[in-house]
């Protein structure tokens, strides 16, 4: 039996010095999706987060950068790599969302209230790994890194 295992995510997050006092992010934690071994589904992790912005009118833009060539959203096992797909939702407890382009800023995005005062969670990051994508895999130990930066805007 083949077995991948694409298990570790490490997330990260930025905010550009100038606005880091405007944004914040709270709740992010690795992404895990352990020794997979049915390749006939897509794979989907997502985790509700706090987002916020201290702008008039609670805008912000998010990026998201893999650790792929050129920023891309793969995880590699160092001869191999798989790629995945990054949504975002400014809705929290979300299993879909709007596409993340790798490098890409994603603006328009609105949050007003504060976290943890106001509410705990309010914003979904997702983490897909398509069934596509994992039929075609090598087998093995796969990782990467994903910078996610906000920005006020």
């Amino acid at each position: 039996m083949r077995r991948l295992a694409a298990a570790a995510l490490a997330l990260a997050v930025h905010a550009p010095p100038a606005a880091a006092q405007n944004v914040q992010v709270s709740g992010l934690s690795d992404v895990a999706f352990g020794t997979i071994t049915g390749f006939g589904a897509d794979l989907v992790r997502s985790q509700s987060i706090c987002a916020f912005s201290g702008l008039l009118g609670g805008r912000y833009t998010v990026t998201a950068v893999g650790s792929g060539t050129g920023g891309a959203f793969t995880l590699s096992n160092g001869a191999a790599a798989l790629p995945y797909e990054v949504q975002w939702s400014t809705s929290a407890g979300q299993n879909s969302g709007t596409g993340l382009t790798a490098n890409v800023p994603l603006s328009g995005q609105t949050m007003l209230l504060s976290c943890p005062v106001l509410q705990v969670t309010n914003t979904s990051l997702i983490v897909i790994l398509r069934a596509a994508s994992l039929s075609t895999a090598t087998a093995g130990n796969y990782s990467g890194t994903l910078t996610v930066i906000l920005s006020a805007n």
